[in-house]
């Protein structure tokens, strides 16, 4: 019986496979064996999916760089299989400016930006795909126009580049943070202070790879700056215009939730996934659903034209559900003569 490796068979992705290491793969990386093994995916593409611990060798996970032993077993549950480019789909955009060189979109919440593993539909550059005959290659080919992101459940202005030299122009301006960028968010609890300026360093969450964490003097922590002010008082409830000086992912969220006041269904740093009509108004048996995403909206984004330089400004008006809320808090939920005192100074 020959020890040579079987050749790949066709499985599909969500499907378990177990492989086993023949002779001539003895001492081969982990990583490299599979990309060998799998001919549909790159050895990129594996390497990050076995840094998530989706691989296995033994009993034990698996590492990019372990080195394979003879009759070892590698077992994995296969991956979606990475696409070249989005495929067009006929998603409606809520487009508040266009020209020759960008877009500027009112995204709706719960549409991904650009395809990662498990949102390879329903993105928001597939809908690009589809209604724009030009866009900017400079992403990459799974962010065809992406000059920048939206959360998943973050509603609200984004914009667009229709080519590469738009792109690098309104690049710049972001790494520069020559933009003026505002969001609105409704937060638990009662802020103290009428506005802050939270000047917290952000970075990796020690043992929770999807989060970030407030990371003071951690090598892999950035500088972040969020201006914050409030916007309407509730009982136990605040409206927050939020203005971050820098873009670091999750920023808001992160500084919000830090101040004691986390972003309403905000899932990762609420700990909380809905809020029922029957939690505002103080009724236990009314469980119908008020929102169930974190209730943050890129309301305003102000730049310069990628190409002429001239000043442009893009207002998204707060989406249905925000505004549903809003109202049961001013219904139910009044601070009367809530005019607060002002307060000064840094967190």
């Amino acid at each position: 019986m020959s020890d040579a490796p079987e050749p790949e068979r066709i499985h599909e992705p969500g499907q378990s496979v177990e492989l086993v290491v023949a002779a001539e793969e003895v001492g081969q990386r982990l990583d490299a064996f599979l990309a060998n093994r799998l001919k549909r995916y790159s050895r990129v593409h594996l390497r990050r999916f076995i840094s998530t611990g989706g691989v296995t060798v033994g009993e034990h996970g698996g590492k990019p760089a372990y080195r394979l032993r003879e009759g070892e077993r590698v077992r994995l549950t296969l991956p979606d299989i990475p696409r070249s480019s989005p495929r067009p789909e006929a998603i409606p955009l809520n487009v508040l400016y266009e020209d020759d060189d960008m877009v500027a979109i009112n995204k709706s919440p719960g549409m991904v930006v650009h395809p990662s593993r498990g949102h390879w539909s329903g993105t928001l550059t597939s809908a690009l795909a589809f209604h724009f005959d030009s866009l900017s290659t400079a992403g990459g080919s799974n962010r065809p126009g992406i000059v920048h992101r939206l959360d998943r459940d973050t509603s609200g202005v984004i914009v667009i580049a229709k080519h590469d030299q738009a792109h690098a122009g309104l690049a710049m301006q972001f790494e520069s943070r020559t933009t003026e960028k505002e969001y609105f968010a409704l937060c638990y609890g009662n802020v103290d202070r009428d506005r802050d300026i939270i000047d917290q360093p952000i970075g990796p969450h020690p043992y929770q790879r999807e989060k970030m964490a407030i990371r003071v003097g951690h090598p892999d922590s950035k500088d972040a700056l969020t201006f914050y002010e409030v916007a309407e008082r509730f009982d136990g409830y605040t409206a927050i215009k939020a203005l971050p000086k820098t873009g670091r992912t999750h920023q808001i969220r992160v500084h919000l939730a830090h101040v004691g006041s986390p972003i309403i269904c905000d899932k990762m740093y609420a700990a909380r996934a809905v809020l029922t009509r029957g939690e505002v108004r103080a009724r236990r048996e009314d469980d119908d659903v008020l929102l169930d995403r974190q209730a943050l909206h890129a309301r305003r984004l102000k730049i310069a034209h990628p190409m002429s330089g001239a000043p442009l400004e893009f207002i998204a008006e707060l989406p249905e559900d925000l505004q549903r809320v809003l109202a049961e808090l001013r219904s139910y939920r009044p601070v009367p003569g809530s005019a607060a005192r002002h307060k000064r100074g840094k967190r």
